[in-house]
């Protein structure tokens, strides 16, 4: 029970959840060094990676929120079996750095996606390229979008993104609401490249770029490439392991 340890958010289910798990644990004995499990919604789960981003523990979701894509679903009946038979994956995040309208550098990390975002009422233009590069000259859009295969099936998703495989070493960039040219629907880059986004316009046309929840505005050039150097490991029951989410989503797609 000393090798566990339980992160909770402060809602009252997921406070429920927590009690109803510590009556459980402290009837059974669980050998799992270096586990954690985290209690929340996939924005809780995202903030309790990142603070341990140094840590080489296990972590094992339980969803209280809403959709809960990074989570698993509580079953007080079965959640030790779940927790002993539980099969890791290991993701690594995106690395934002950005150089605002002042030259000061900002770096954050995203595990879902990097949105770069229109900051008033004008549309932002950009162009972007990945190491020597150009994909685009001149993109005039409410921003773009950088995911990762983890989050293809979240932000990505909405703005008509591409759902990548967790093995695909893919990332997906995505514009949001293009106007010139309307017709560009993307690209999908190997994920050791470096996309660098500029903002052609940054006096009229202010943008924020946002890792995941943390938004730096007023940037000119954002940097984005994945830390490899960074791994998290992410524990999930058999029958609802992360692959099988993305491709259920995948054939909802084709279906839909």
């Amino acid at each position: 029970m000393k090798k566990i340890q339980i992160i909770s958010d402060k809602n009252k289910k997921s406070v429920k959840i927590k009690n109803n798990l510590l009556k459980k644990l402290n009837k059974n004995e669980i050998d799992k060094p270096n586990l954690v499990i985290v209690i929340g919604g996939d924005g809780f789960m995202l903030q309790t990676l990142k603070k341990n981003k140094k840590s080489k523990k296990f972590f094992y979701g339980v969803n209280s929120g809403n959709y809960g894509f990074l989570m698993n679903k509580y079953s007080s009946k079965n959640i030790i079996k779940n927790l002993f038979k539980a099969k890791m994956i290991t993701i690594s995040p995106l690395e934002m750095t950005v150089k605002n309208n002042k030259n000061q550098t900002r770096k954050n990390l995203a595990i879902n996606e990097v949105s770069i975002l229109r900051q008033s009422r004008q549309a932002a233009s950009l162009s972007i390229s990945y190491g020597s590069k150009q994909i685009i000259k001149k993109l005039v859009s409410d921003g773009v979008l950088v995911s990762t295969p983890a989050g293809s099936t979240a932000y990505n998703l909405s703005v008509h993104g591409p759902i990548l495989s967790l093995n695909s070493k893919k990332l997906s960039i995505s514009p949001i609401s293009p106007f010139r040219p309307r017709r560009w629907r993307g690209k999908i880059v190997s994920d050791k490249s470096k996309i660098n986004i500029k903002n052609l316009n940054p006096l009229k046309r202010p943008i924020s770029a946002v890792a995941d929840n943390i938004e730096v505005r007023n940037a000119k050039n954002i940097h984005i490439k994945t830390n490899q150097k960074i791994k998290f490991n992410l524990l999930y029951d058999i029958n609802r392991s992360l692959q099988k989410k993305i491709k259920l989503e995948q054939i909802r797609r084709e279906t839909s």
